[in-house]
């Protein structure tokens, strides 16, 4: 990473960061799917992506999922769907390409209640998936999305940003490295939970979340699990 998290970390934890968001970001090539499924975050880039892929044609519906905000409540008084819908309509996606699913307080239940959501809305057979996330939460929306809906083909879409351009955006580094960090985890930690399917983590990998654990960056780690790797 470079100026924008130089700022805030040192260069080897800086390299650590790195090594983190190439590993969890997927870069799948972009191609029309049934549905996309837009999951909610602190991110305003998210439904940005979202509009230009649906522009694109590459998913006729959209599914903004997301309850209450935890990062910034300030941002989402009504709730991440909400918020990111009202967005995406103001970049011109039409009403009726957007379904709304306020509740999800998970990656888990963006994919089940969003998965609930089509199937009420009739008439979709949903057999691809286009998973619209923050760049860094590619590899755990699809490992969730094999996990808990099997039938469906997930691909995974994000800005295509690079780091330190990204934390400059985002306005908080610390949270930037602390948010791989926690990904990281669940990435790991989450098969055994039933949550997702297990995915290969390189060494290397392994090592940088380690560093970074070590280093303090914990504050979204799993509460019950921080001091593992």
């Amino acid at each position: 990473m470079a100026d924008g998290l130089r700022l805030a970390i040192t260069e080897r934890q800086c390299g650590d960061a790195r090594l983190l968001w190439d590993y969890l970001r997927l870069g799948h090539p972009p191609r029309p799917c049934d549905a996309a499924i837009v999951l909610g975050s602190h991110d305003l880039g998210v439904p940005v992506r979202a509009a230009e892929l649906y522009r694109q044609g590459l998913a006729p519906v959209l599914v903004f999922s997301g309850g209450a905000n935890r990062t910034r409540p300030d941002l989402f008084p009504r709730g991440e769907a909400v918020r990111f819908a009202e967005r995406a309509r103001e970049l011109g996606v039409p009403d009726e390409a957007i379904l709304l699913e306020p509740t999800a307080r998970n990656t888990g239940e963006n994919i089940t209640l969003s998965r609930q959501a089509l199937a009420d809305a009739g008439g979709r057979a949903v057999r691809s998936v286009l998973l619209v996330s923050m760049p860094y939460m590619e590899r755990r929306a699809y490992g969730t999305c094999r996990r808990l809906w099997p039938e469906a083909e997930p691909l995974c879409a994000s800005e295509a940003t690079p780091p330190d351009a990204y934390a400059r955006a985002i306005g908080d580094h610390r949270l930037v490295v602390e948010k791989l960090v926690g990904t990281l985890q669940r990435v790991v930690e989450y098969p055994a939970r039933g949550f997702a399917v297990e995915q290969y983590v390189p060494g290397p990998v392994r090592a940088a979340y380690r560093r970074l654990v070590e280093d303090g960056f914990t504050g979204w780690l799993i509460p019950e699990r921080a001091p593992s790797s």
